[in-house]
């Protein structure tokens, strides 16, 4: 794979996930001279760090040219994505977009490189491809093994998502409030709608004509598209006083008869997936051990003795990094090797 000849802008490169993006795409290998940072006018001139050495300046998206870039990681919001992404990607940069914008495309490839790289040979269509939901990544990447076993029927699902799934603003929110609660200076909620700090929140997204939140309907209707279309999902998504790192308690129902034994097997044996499974000595993860992290880690799985066919198991992940920046840049790295 030739890095060097590729020229990359990270839009959206101030955010969480932007800076994210620029750290992994340094750990990986990628010459700061064939990255631009991109955002918002506000944020034009402001210096990035790449590595320890090197900086960046942020160029403007209003005026920025894609055609002198090959491929753009996109994480500046929905509605700023869904005017600039197309807008690049008829210059012929291809674009890799984590907002949810264009997810549900049926032109747009919605790409997990562990689950379903085979989709990734259609992207041409419309030069955009979709990160998925962070907690859909996590979830599908212990899903997918296990899926290959036996046919998957039905998942009921419960996260557990830290504030970073909300940005900066819920990361200080969380961080103001809980300083508040020692110093007897309570602050209304802003960013979340209830207090987030020694709390948690049943409500991430707008809620549904069926009562389900948007969070919930993702996670159905993403994994449909990248796994399974006949696998019935439902969700509980939660938001909790963590700062990095989401977790999924899943309850699977199998067509056929899968064994712990043979479940296990086939998780350590999957790239991107670390399997800390012993809860007599407490070893099980948590989100401050994914933290940094770019494995997605199974713990307490189990039979679930409620189904003919069923497994119970806990998945954690830094949703910053495998649940978006590194997801994204994996798909450009196989771009790069695959297409361009």
């Amino acid at each position: 794979m030739k890095k060097g000849q590729y020229k990359i802008a990270v839009v959206g490169a101030t955010g969480n996930v932007g800076r994210a993006i620029l750290s992994i795409l340094c750990e990986r290998g990628f010459p700061s001279h064939n990255i631009t940072a991109v955002a918002s006018d506000r944020s034009v001139g402001k210096q990035i760090s790449y590595g320890e050495e090197d900086i960046l300046t942020v160029q403007p998206l209003s005026t920025f040219d894609f055609s002198k870039c090959q491929i753009a990681l996109f994480s500046p919001g929905g509605k700023i994505s869904s005017e600039y992404a197309p807008k690049a990607a008829a210059l012929g940069c291809v674009v890799i977009d984590n907002t949810s914008y264009f997810r549900m495309d049926d032109d747009v490839p919605l790409i997990i490189p562990e689950v379903n790289l085979q989709d990734l040979k259609d992207f041409h269509k419309r030069n955009i491809i979709a990160n998925p939901n962070c907690s859909t990544i996590q979830l599908l990447m212990a899903l997918k093994p296990l899926h290959d076993i036996a046919p998957i029927k039905r998942v009921v699902v419960s996260t557990y998502q830290s504030v970073s799934g909300a940005g900066k603003e819920g990361l200080d929110e969380l961080f103001e409030q809980s300083r508040g609660v020692f110093v007897n200076d309570l602050m209304e909620p802003r960013k979340f709608t209830k207090p987030i700090a020694f709390n948690v929140i049943p409500h991430i997204d707008p809620f549904l004509e069926d009562g389900y939140t948007k969070e919930e309907w993702k996670m159905r209707a993403e994994t449909r598209k990248i796994l399974d279309p006949q696998i019935e999902v439902t969700a509980t998504c939660v938001r909790v006083p963590v700062f990095v790192g989401h977790a999924v308690s899943a309850n699977v129902e199998f067509k056929s008869e899968i064994s712990t034994n043979e479940a296990l097997k086939k998780l350590k044996n999957t790239p991107g997936i670390k399997v800390v499974d012993n809860p007599e000595e407490h070893l099980y993860a948590t989100p401050i051990e994914s933290a940094g992290e770019d494995d997605v880690f199974i713990s307490r799985l189990r039979k679930d003795k409620t189904v003919p066919h069923g497994l119970s198991l806990w998945i954690v992940a830094d949703n910053v990094r495998k649940g978006a920046a590194l997801n994204a840049i994996q798909i450009a790295e196989h771009l790069i090797k695959d297409y361009l």
